[in-house]
């Protein structure tokens, strides 16, 4: 499906899991699953705490779409509930994940094998305000505003913090160094 066509079939699912179908339900969380469980794998780096988080994600939302407004705004939504249970599981290792190497997947890069690699360990160099903005606009197709609402700063901050980010990967792709 394409990026609009999609947005409107989820929308659609998204209404008639709130009147209670649950076959709606399921397929809705059969789409929404693998992409905030991406993100959530980019953001933590840990396979197993990515799919806790999800997890408790997915039912944070599950409970809370009866009273979302708008179901247009559900990918925004989605990805706030799965982006603050990262953060909250991010918190008290902060520390420690500077450590850990990604070894998350990277299924949507083309080309060899050495550059997934190679861009898993640039994204790994961002800062989570950073990897998280980058990874929803390149990887996920979130628009600016989208991203704001999930980060919850303005539309001017998002720009910023995808500028960088993309300058940041870019040097660490091209072997420079920041002086």
């Amino acid at each position: 499906m394409t990026g609009s066509t999609g947005r409107i079939f989820d929308e659609l699912l998204l209404v008639a899991a709130r009147r209670g179908d649950r076959c709606a339900a399921d397929r809705l969380a059969a789409r929404w699953q693998p992409r905030l469980l991406r993100t959530a794998r980019r953001l933590l780096r840990n396979e197993d705490e990515a799919r806790d988080a999800v997890q408790e994600a997915w039912i944070a939302i599950c409970r809370g779409w009866l009273a979302r407004e708008g179901p247009a705004r559900f990918p925004a939504w989605a990805f706030t509930v799965a982006h603050r249970e990262c953060a909250g599981r991010i918190r008290p290792n902060q520390k420690n994940r500077a450590k850990q190497v990604f070894d998350g997947e990277v299924s949507q890069v083309p080309g060899a094998p050495e550059d997934a690699t190679a861009i898993r360990q640039a994204l790994g160099l961002l800062g989570p305000d950073h990897r998280l903005a980058i990874v929803l606009f390149l990887g996920e197709g979130l628009t600016l505003a989208e991203i704001a609402d999930v980060t919850g700063v303005p539309v001017g901050t998002v720009k910023s913090r995808i500028f960088h980010a993309r300058r940041q990967m870019r040097a660490a792709l091209h072997g420079e160094t920041d002086d």
